[in-house]
């Protein structure tokens, strides 16, 4: 057996056996993918020992980037529910907007939030304002959390300056600022279309936050439910100020904002290097952790302070250990060679050329999961071919990006870590939530680059 036959084997038999596992035994996910990465590892022809280096590998690389994030999120997250701040939001919002359009506000936040910053650590920091909106006003926190979901992860994987969309823009040696405008015009309507499949998901799969039930969550009857909004005509004399309540979750954005300006103008200096610190993910989420401590506990004990975040903490823990997993899975994948393997098999095959990139990234991201790997697997796979050829390199470039966004599953950390936020545990109703919400995106987008490129490639 040939070296890509044997890797297409091993990656047939690992995912057949995750899917086994996870759908029809007892076997929880964590150690489903763990198992699935040996076997596909092992099969694939990789030596025992890179097997096992790859999944540690995979597993600390993946923590080791927005495990910190989790953690100082979810402590957050505790805080503005039991300070009243997450109710504050939720009320700021539905006055602001009005009655209805809830989803709508949490897709545009997230639309405007992930452009300078990274999907998993927007939807961390988000998340308790749709689980507040949800509790205020009964509305599915499954619509509201993919709408907020679909914004985040869109903007991040189409518009530059995210890692993957500038590393793209390089190898095709286009502009950021040309892929930014069109990424921008692409990702509008990709948007919608999550939007609309959020409305349904959330509907089909209808949640409420339930503070007396041990998952924090309650399925029921959307037929059962009447809206609310009373909350427009209560007292909220005994909340936390507007301005306090936003603060911890602005900052950590400016923050990061400011320092992709600078990276992006090239900046250098004492000022650049104290942002370059201050603009880390890690860095910026606990800077808003403290800002939380400080402006949201003044009612609370040092004591109950430190419970209240230790209980916050305990929720992250299966979400750590399963976004781990998804990452060494997503590693073993990448070391084996399957997806560069078939991304080459694609490039000999004569498709349409605006065709290439698309699907090289389409196929590497359902390999492998990494959706910045994808698109840039798909551009050094299709920018020499496609130098030759008469295609828009700003439209390749932007199709190897809206490929990247192609059903995210087991192997995404953004798939556990959105799922498992929004409480769902069932494997059948986290592929129907967000597997779903963000193919809808990615046939939406394919869609809108083929149109672009017709009109104006």
């Amino acid at each position: 057996m040939t070296g890509g036959s044997q890797m297409i084997l091993g990656l047939v038999i690992g995912l057949a056996l995750l899917l086994f596992l996870v759908l029809k035994t007892k076997c929880h996910p964590f150690l489903a993918m763990i198992i699935s990465a040996s076997a596909i590892g092992l099969v694939g022809g990789m030596e025992p020992a890179n097997v096992i280096n790859a999944i540690t590998v995979g597993f600390g690389g993946t923590l080791g980037s927005i495990g910190i994030i989790i953690g100082f999120g979810v402590m957050m997250g505790r805080l503005f529910e039991v300070s009243g701040a997450a109710e504050r939001m939720a009320h700021t919002f539905i006055k602001l907007l009005g009655k209805g359009k809830e989803e709508i506000a949490l897709a545009l936040t997230g639309f405007i939030v992930s452009i300078p910053i990274f999907c998993d650590s927007g939807f961390i920091i988000l998340a308790p304002l749709a689980k507040a909106i949800s509790k205020k006003t009964n509305k599915s926190v499954i619509t509201l959390g993919l709408s907020l979901a679909v914004g985040l992860v869109v903007t991040h994987s189409v518009i530059p300056p995210t890692p993957g969309p500038v590393g793209v823009a390089g190898i095709f040696n286009i502009s950021v600022g040309s892929l930014m405008l069109w990424g921008i015009v692409t990702a509008i309507p990709m948007t919608i279309a999550g939007l609309l499949y959020a409305k349904k998901a959330g509907r089909d799969l209808y949640t409420l936050i339930d503070d007396t039930n041990e998952t924090g969550f309650k399925r029921v009857n959307p037929e059962s439910v009447e809206l609310n909004y009373d909350v427009l005509n209560e007292d909220l004399s005994d909340l936390p100020s507007a301005f306090i309540s936003f603060a911890p979750i602005i900052a950590p954005i400016l923050l990061i904002l400011i320092k992709q300006i600078l990276s992006l103008n090239g900046s250098i200096g004492t000022f650049a290097s104290i942002f370059e610190f201050l603009g880390n993910p890690v860095i910026a989420v606990g800077i808003g952790l403290i800002i939380a401590i400080i402006g949201l506990t003044g009612s609370l004990s040092k004591k109950q302070t430190l419970e209240e975040m230790e209980i916050g903490v305990k929720s992250a823990g299966i979400i750590l250990l399963v976004t781990g997993a998804g990452g060494a899975l997503g590693n073993v994948l990448r070391t084996s060679g399957a997806g560069n393997y078939i991304a080459n098999l694609i490039a000999q095959s004569g498709l349409p050329a605006i065709l290439l990139p698309l699907l090289i990234a389409t196929l590497v991201r359902l390999i492998q999961g990494s959706g910045t790997v994808s698109m840039i697997t798909a551009a050094s796979i299709s920018a020499p071919i496609l130098v030759n050829l008469n295609v828009n390199p700003v439209f390749a470039a932007l199709a190897a990006c809206v490929g990247s966004l192609f059903f995210s599953y087991f192997n995404d950390s953004y798939f556990w870590v959105v799922s498992r936020t929004l409480g769902l545990t069932n494997i059948k109703d986290q592929i129907k939530a967000y597997s779903m919400t963000s193919t809808v995106a990615w046939a939406a987008g394919s869609i809108t680059v083929l149109v672009l490129n017709a009109l104006f490639g």
